[in-house]
């Protein structure tokens, strides 16, 4: 009876053992149908030092992802490190879920063109979904889950076309961001999006922060933008028309708070903007202006008022109308609270602008040489 008991007891090991190792011959032809794809997916698009597989999942070193002709940077993004968390029992079954990514020590171009549309690791998404992860698969049948995006330790560079040509850049260092319940190629699910950094000035390093939600296929969103303590001199083409070569703002700092809605690519936007000690500079130009009104006069206007303003604003409008411009509808709020602001009249706003005409009558009469 012992014997036949050792027999059973052996024999219950031996299944539990074989069934260990082939658990963890799964588990390890799962990563490594997992790094084929990862390499394949970046083999268009740039690449990485290394791929290391291990227990917890698979880890890129020093990647880099080549830009698309035209971008406005050398590549769209650089990492020293990304880890990837696989969900395994989903892999075994060919099933692309990604539990965590984590990109680290890393630098992020966005592109906002002169369309206004955003542009992010732009190829990224085609190669996806170019690349299988079983040869009886089609890529456009599989979804890419992906439950938790996290960046740490880097820099995001933002290139807006819709201002200047080249594109104005704006660095947001000491940045971190994630991105939470992603699922492509669809994206038709709110994805839960956050991202703060700081902004460094000539005088000041300002905070900004970014949350909310959003379904990129469809466009509609709930987000809180926020900024605080950013030197205006950072956001100059965004609040003044400058015609020399110097800057008319000498000083100053701007906070600002949107909450917007988007809702059927219908824009409801409520805001508030401060503009703090701030001081312009006597350019010498009379077509420089600040926020619409010419440079002289809101520096006149200033000195009366005082160097700190605070404006509410409301952006409404159809993404889908072509002449709406998110630039210039903002610029036009600000513009009409800011002369409000410093009591200054529309007949004033008027002969600033007639100031204004005059000045560029004479300036091309210049260049005429009448």
């Amino acid at each position: 009876m012992a014997s036949r008991g050792k027999r059973a007891a052996s024999m219950v090991f031996g299944v539990i053992a074989a069934l260990i190792v082939a658990a963890i011959v799964g588990v390890y032809v799962a990563e490594r149908e997992l790094k084929a794809r990862i390499a394949n997916a970046l083999a268009p698009l740039g690449s990485a030092e290394r791929i290391d597989i291990g227990w917890s999942g698979v880890t890129l070193s020093n990647v880099r992802l080549h830009a698309p002709k035209g971008w406005p940077a050398g590549d769209t993004l650089r990492a020293e490190r990304i880890t990837i968390e696989p969900d395994l029992p989903d892999l075994l079954k060919k099933r692309v879920h990604m539990r965590s990514v984590v990109v680290d020590g890393f630098m992020l171009t966005v592109l906002r063109t002169a369309s206004g549309g955003l542009q992010v690791v732009p190829n990224l998404r085609e190669a996806l979904n170019r690349t299988p992860i079983a040869a009886d698969v089609a890529p456009a049948q599989q979804e890419t889950r992906i439950d938790h995006i996290e960046f740490t330790h880097g820099t995001f560079e933002f290139y807006d076309e819709t201002v200047r040509h080249p594109a104005y850049k704006i660095a947001v260092e000491n940045a971190r961001a994630t991105v939470d319940d992603l699922r492509l190629p669809a994206l038709s699910e709110p994805a839960k999006v956050s991202a703060s950094g700081d902004i460094k000035g000539p005088q000041h390093t300002g905070k900004v922060s970014f949350s909310g939600w959003i379904k990129i296929a469809s466009k509609d969103s709930q987000t809180n933008t926020q900024l605080r303590g950013v030197d205006i001199a950072v956001l100059d083409p965004y609040l003044l028309t400058k015609i020399s070569a110097k800057t008319p703002v000498a000083s100053g700092t701007l906070d600002m708070t949107v909450d917007a809605t988007v809702r059927d690519e219908q824009l409801h936007a409520p805001g508030v903007v401060t503009l703090d000690h701030l001081q312009l500079a006597e350019s010498g130009d009379p077509l420089d202006t600040f926020l619409s009104l010419p440079t002289k006069a809101a520096i006149a206007a200033l000195k009366a008022h005082g160097d700190t303003i605070t404006l509410h604003f409301v952006l409404d409008g159809d993404l889908r109308d072509p002449q709406f411009s998110l630039n210039e509808r903002l610029a036009t709020k600000l513009s009409s609270g800011f002369a409000g602001a410093l009591g200054v009249s529309v007949k004033g706003v008027a002969k600033g602008v007639g100031e204004t005409v005059k000045g560029l009558s004479g300036a091309l009469r210049n260049l005429l040489g009448q």
